[in-house]
């Protein structure tokens, strides 16, 4: 079962539509990787993967084998900027690792077949 939604989707909606008017805003950021790690967590539940977009947030998603200690073995770190463009589809997921923008360990680590996200589409 993935994680309770703390964003409201409207309001989700609202900060990635602000947020591409004007990337400078931090709390239109930070609301938009929240809900945008939130949808990815329910897109792709699972705890296999630990995606981290510091310093807005972090979700665990991605089926395959549970971790609960230490170090996961699958994470994904990126920056927000990077985050959200990846998720709107103005970046590519390969684009990004080919640049250094996310760094991806483990097998699992590859979002490639979640990212664009449907939410984060312009409506």
């Amino acid at each position: 079962m993935p994680p309770r939604r703390r964003t409201d989707p409207a309001v989700g909606r609202a900060a990635l539509t602000a947020w591409r008017a004007d990337p400078t805003s931090a709390a239109d950021r930070r609301t938009a990787v929240r809900f945008t790690l939130e949808e990815l967590a329910e897109v792709a539940p699972g705890n296999s993967v630990e995606v981290r977009v510091p310093p807005d947030g972090a979700v665990q998603a991605v089926a395959g084998p549970r971790h609960t200690r230490g170090t996961p073995p699958n994470v994904v770190e990126t920056d927000p900027q990077t985050w959200l463009a990846l998720v709107t589809g103005a970046l590519t997921w390969h684009d990004a690792l080919d640049a250094g923008r996310v760094r991806a360990s483990g097998e699992r680590a590859d979002l490639t077949a979640w990212l664009p996200l449907q939410a984060a589409r312009v409506r």
